[in-house]
Protein backbone atom coordinates (compact mmCIF):
# COMPACT_ATOMS: atom_id res chain seq x y z
CA UNK A 1 0.00 0.00 0.00
CA UNK A 2 1.37 3.33 -0.89
CA UNK A 3 2.27 5.69 1.81
CA UNK A 4 1.03 9.29 1.64
CA UNK A 5 2.04 12.37 3.55
CA UNK A 6 1.32 16.34 2.73
CA UNK A 7 5.02 16.48 1.30
CA UNK A 8 4.43 19.34 -0.92
CA UNK A 9 2.86 21.41 2.09
CA UNK A 10 5.63 20.47 4.20
CA UNK A 11 8.60 21.30 2.28
CA UNK A 12 6.51 25.10 1.11
CA UNK A 13 5.99 25.58 5.05
CA UNK A 14 9.97 24.95 5.60
CA UNK A 15 10.61 28.17 3.74
CA UNK A 16 7.65 30.46 3.36
CA UNK A 17 5.29 31.99 6.06
CA UNK A 18 5.69 34.27 9.45
CA UNK A 19 9.44 34.24 10.47
CA UNK A 20 10.66 31.94 7.32
CA UNK A 21 12.57 33.12 4.45
CA UNK A 22 9.63 34.28 2.14
CA UNK A 23 6.53 35.65 3.27
CA UNK A 24 3.75 34.74 1.08
CA UNK A 25 3.55 37.63 -1.13
CA UNK A 26 7.40 37.72 -1.50
CA UNK A 27 7.11 33.54 -2.25
CA UNK A 28 4.20 34.72 -5.14
CA UNK A 29 6.74 37.01 -7.15
CA UNK A 30 9.13 34.76 -7.21
CA UNK A 31 7.60 31.47 -7.97
CA UNK A 32 7.02 32.52 -11.67
CA UNK A 33 7.07 29.39 -14.04
CA UNK A 34 9.25 30.16 -16.84
CA UNK A 35 7.91 30.09 -20.06
CA UNK A 36 4.12 30.68 -19.64
CA UNK A 37 4.81 33.39 -16.54
CA UNK A 38 1.97 31.96 -14.10
CA UNK A 39 2.55 32.59 -10.74
CA UNK A 40 0.20 31.47 -7.71
CA UNK A 41 -1.23 33.97 -5.78
CA UNK A 42 -0.88 34.42 -2.37
CA UNK A 43 -3.89 33.39 -1.04
CA UNK A 44 -3.00 29.90 -2.68
CA UNK A 45 0.65 30.09 -1.60
CA UNK A 46 -1.53 30.89 2.21
CA UNK A 47 -4.01 27.64 1.58
CA UNK A 48 -1.11 25.55 0.94
CA UNK A 49 0.92 26.56 4.05
CA UNK A 50 -2.13 26.05 6.21
CA UNK A 51 -3.01 23.06 4.72
CA UNK A 52 -6.20 23.87 3.41
CA UNK A 53 -7.31 22.23 0.14
CA UNK A 54 -5.49 22.81 -3.11
CA UNK A 55 -5.08 21.61 -6.58
CA UNK A 56 -2.27 20.55 -7.51
CA UNK A 57 -0.91 20.74 -11.25
CA UNK A 58 2.14 21.34 -14.12
CA UNK A 59 1.67 24.76 -13.47
CA UNK A 60 2.26 24.67 -9.57
CA UNK A 61 4.86 22.45 -9.71
CA UNK A 62 7.07 24.55 -11.81
CA UNK A 63 6.44 27.14 -10.56
CA UNK A 64 7.09 25.87 -7.14
CA UNK A 65 10.34 24.53 -7.95
CA UNK A 66 11.36 28.02 -9.50
CA UNK A 67 10.53 29.42 -6.34
CA UNK A 68 12.27 27.07 -4.17
CA UNK A 69 15.04 26.83 -6.21
CA UNK A 70 15.08 23.01 -6.19
CA UNK A 71 14.98 20.83 -9.29
CA UNK A 72 11.12 19.65 -10.56
CA UNK A 73 11.55 16.20 -10.69
CA UNK A 74 12.08 16.82 -6.69
CA UNK A 75 8.99 18.92 -6.66
CA UNK A 76 6.82 16.31 -8.59
CA UNK A 77 8.04 13.67 -6.58
CA UNK A 78 6.25 16.06 -3.37
CA UNK A 79 3.41 15.99 -5.59
CA UNK A 80 3.20 12.86 -6.34
CA UNK A 81 3.93 11.83 -2.52
CA UNK A 82 0.99 13.83 -1.63
CA UNK A 83 -1.38 12.94 -4.11
CA UNK A 84 -0.40 9.24 -5.06
CA UNK A 85 2.10 8.15 -1.81
CA UNK A 86 4.98 6.05 -2.84
CA UNK A 87 5.60 2.32 -2.19
CA UNK A 88 8.83 1.25 -0.36
CA UNK A 89 10.17 0.44 -3.44
CA UNK A 90 9.82 3.74 -4.87
CA UNK A 91 11.64 5.71 -2.54
CA UNK A 92 15.02 4.83 -3.80
CA UNK A 93 14.92 6.98 -7.22
CA UNK A 94 17.02 10.19 -6.66
CA UNK A 95 14.04 12.38 -6.72
CA UNK A 96 12.23 10.89 -4.06
CA UNK A 97 15.38 11.01 -1.74
CA UNK A 98 16.09 14.18 -2.17
CA UNK A 99 12.84 14.90 -1.14
CA UNK A 100 13.18 13.04 1.83
CA UNK A 101 16.60 14.73 2.57
CA UNK A 102 14.73 18.41 2.45
CA UNK A 103 11.99 16.61 4.57
CA UNK A 104 14.80 15.41 7.32
CA UNK A 105 13.60 12.04 7.00
CA UNK A 106 16.28 9.25 6.64
CA UNK A 107 15.52 7.00 3.15
CA UNK A 108 15.48 3.27 3.29
CA UNK A 109 19.72 2.15 3.44
CA UNK A 110 19.61 1.24 -0.28
CA UNK A 111 22.63 1.27 -2.52
CA UNK A 112 21.30 3.68 -4.12
CA UNK A 113 20.08 6.04 -1.06
CA UNK A 114 23.99 5.63 -0.12
CA UNK A 115 25.00 6.77 -3.24
CA UNK A 116 22.85 9.80 -3.52
CA UNK A 117 23.93 10.89 0.17
CA UNK A 118 27.49 10.20 -0.61
CA UNK A 119 27.11 12.60 -3.30
CA UNK A 120 25.55 15.23 -1.00
CA UNK A 121 28.95 15.17 1.36
CA UNK A 122 31.37 15.22 -1.64
CA UNK A 123 29.69 17.99 -2.45
CA UNK A 124 29.87 20.31 0.61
Amino acid sequence: MPEQRDALTELVRQYVGAGKRWSTRDFSERAVEPGTGWSPSKSLIGKIIKGDSYTINAHLVSALAIGLDLPRDVIAAAAHFQVIGYTASELSGDAPVTLLHKLGERPADTSKSQAVAQSWVDDE
